[in-house]
């Protein structure tokens, strides 16, 4: 597979609110967020590494093939020439829905936003293991947008 198109990888932190004994842990803030003009943060363990990684339906591949399909290169910033990756960080959930989307680095908003929205309309991936059970699995994934 050509290198330009390698979009993909994944960080190997777990993040779980269930007890899994076999793998070291540390509780960290996951996100905060803000609930009746208070500040709540999210909580969680966050796991040193997974046995299987989550994976999109079909694969790399087919992920990347997702990606160039529902992308939308948003005009104006096709018009400016405003161009990059857009770094965006999310959670893949025991069922494997995609949840806490969001920017970790972004190029300018509008670029940004569509990085998330692709990223939140993604379909069901297979989920990441630990010792056979299903965990939430935070992963980054690159958008990139270029001309």
């Amino acid at each position: 597979m050509p290198k330009r198109i390698i979009l993909f990888f994944v960080i190997t932190f777990i993040l779980s609110v269930a007890s899994l004994s076999a793998q070291s842990r540390r509780v960290v803030t996951y996100h905060s967020t803000t609930i009746n003009n208070g500040r709540v943060d999210v909580q969680a363990f966050v796991y040193e590494s997974v046995d299987v990684q989550p994976q999109f339906p079909g694969g790399d591949r087919e992920m990347i093939k997702y990606i160039n399909r529902e992308r939308k290169y948003p005009e104006e910033a096709y018009k400016s020439g405003v161009y990059g990756r857009v770094l965006c960080g999310f959670v893949v959930t025991p069922s494997g829905e995609i949840t806490n989307a969001e920017v970790l680095r972004g190029v300018e908003e509008s670029l940004n936003q569509e990085a998330l929205r692709v990223i939140e309309n993604m379909p069901k991936w297979d989920a990441g293991l630990v010792d056979g059970v299903k965990v939430p699995v935070y992963c980054i994934l690159a958008i990139p947008f270029r001309r």
